[in-house]
């Protein structure tokens, strides 16, 4: 299955999904977020406004805010498909662009290099257990993680994971996968298929 339609399939599955049911297993996935020492560790977050039916990030961002974190949230280039992240320590530093979605406004905040983000959570809509995804279709964060060193997780719901992916080679993969029954270590999956692959020549 192409990734259009792997992409058309997973969000007609998402939107089905009750209110309750989504603000429950966002609760839950951000309770495993939270946990993780690459968290803990990190001093600065950077993390997409969600829109439904992607996993709640809101009350996360409040809940890393409480924790004396800092967040940063990404603003889009159409015209160039780039990204740039400023923190927001408000939600008051946001605007509605297009599609509905929230972007920091610049003026009223501050840019962030990808040297000082220490952990990227990386959104998308359908992902495998090897840390490989389909993304919105815009490829604004193909061309952000193509330089980026610092840790990248993912936050999905279960139903959202599935055996594998198509992939090419832009496609760069996340170190794990945190869903509301499970914290994937894609790094570790992919070392164990290339170890099966080289056995099996």
């Amino acid at each position: 299955m192409d990734k259009k339609t792997l992409r058309q399939d997973m969000k007609a599955q998402l939107a089905q999904m009750s209110g309750a049911q989504y603000n429950t297993n966002s609760l839950q996935i951000h309770d495993q977020l939270l946990r993780e020492s690459s968290i803990k560790k990190a001093k600065i977050i950077g993390l997409t406004i969600s829109a439904f039916p992607e996993v709640n990030t809101m009350p996360l961002i409040e809940k890393l805010w409480s924790q004396g974190k800092r967040v940063a949230v990404p603003k889009c280039e159409p015209k160039t498909r780039a990204m740039i992240f400023y923190e927001i320590t408000s939600f008051d530093q946001l605007e509605t662009v297009y599609m509905q979605l929230k972007e920091p406004i610049s003026a009223l905040t501050k840019e962030m290099s990808k040297e000082e983000i220490d952990c990227l959570i990386v959104p998308g809509v359908v992902f495998d257990p090897f840390g490989y995804r389909v993304g919105f279709g815009g490829g604004y964060y193909d061309r952000y993680l193509a330089n980026y060193n610092g840790e990248r997780i993912t936050l999905a719901f279960a139903l959202q994971l599935i055996h594998k992916v198509p992939t090419d080679q832009f496609d760069l993969p996340v170190h794990k996968i945190i869903t509301e029954t499970s914290i994937i270590n894609c790094l570790e999956n992919r070392k164990e298929s290339q170890s099966v692959d080289e056995n099996s020549i």
